[in-house]
């Protein structure tokens, strides 16, 4: 069982919010809180991530299978990234337990750009020698620092990530697996507007599993979108959530 932190009333219907790859549920923790005073917001830490159990597989028919031991009725799922990823695949699988779907910044397909090389980076930090997170950041790419800094424990010296399996499972995260069937329930794909993760030639593929889809921008958000700019993102959230 996963790792999970809570916020809300629990009679409220459940929000379920998963994570990107390198993430937690700590991230989501402002926009949890949030988003708390209409829904019971469940955000796990996914697995091989935060203070979740550490697994030998990365695959999405596992984080799927993850998500759906977390809730006993229908929930409204939101998934940014490997998350959202995960997120689809639970409606494929389980679309019993999805009443409507939000898929941040990401798309049904198997990308070309690995992260190895923030593993490769993490690697390389002598942690013996970090005193601070601020000791340990200067050589990763200032656009994942932050987030990825959030997985470091100082004090025990290591990371919250199981970089060997995240990294061997690498082609399995950046892909997509055959799943058949289709959810045919609302579904909303939210992308920043200056990301390319979710492209309109991706919409045969989208539309073909997801045939409800529909597709907005948050403008002047990249691939972390919720992080660039959440007040919109929460917005967007309640508009499609509560429609």
């Amino acid at each position: 069982m996963l790792n999970v932190l809570t916020h809300g009333d629990p009679t409220n219907p459940t929000l379920l919010i998963a994570h990107g790859l390198f993430g937690s549920a700590r991230n989501w923790g402002v926009i949890g809180k949030r988003l708390s005073d209409q829904f019971y917001v469940v955000c796990p830490d996914m697995r091989n991530h935060g203070a979740s159990p550490w697994f030998n597989t990365q695959s999405y028919d596992d984080m799927a299978d993850d998500l759906a031991e977390l809730l006993d009725g229908p929930a409204f799922i939101v998934g940014h990234s490997m998350g959202g990823k995960a997120a689809m695949v639970l409606a494929l699988k389980h679309p019993e337990l999805v009443q409507r779907l939000v898929v941040a910044d990401i798309a049904p397909v198997t990308y070309s750009h690995t992260q190895s090389q923030h593993i490769d980076a993490m690697r390389a930090i002598d942690l013996g020698m970090v005193e601070r997170r601020s000791d340990a950041g200067e050589t990763l790419d200032p656009e994942v620092r932050n987030l990825l800094l959030q997985s470091l424990d100082v004090a025990g010296k290591k990371w919250k990530l199981n970089l060997d399996v995240l990294d061997a499972e690498m082609p399995k995260i950046i892909g997509f697996p055959e799943v058949s069937g289709s959810f045919c329930d609302p579904t909303l794909f939210l992308s920043g507007s200056d990301s390319d993760y979710v492209q309109r030639d991706h919409r045969d593929d989208i539309k073909a599993l997801f045939p409800a889809a529909r597709f907005a921008k948050i403008p002047g958000a990249g691939h972390w979108l919720h992080a660039q700019k959440p007040r919109e993102f929460e917005a967007a959230l309640r508009a499609f959530l509560t429609a």
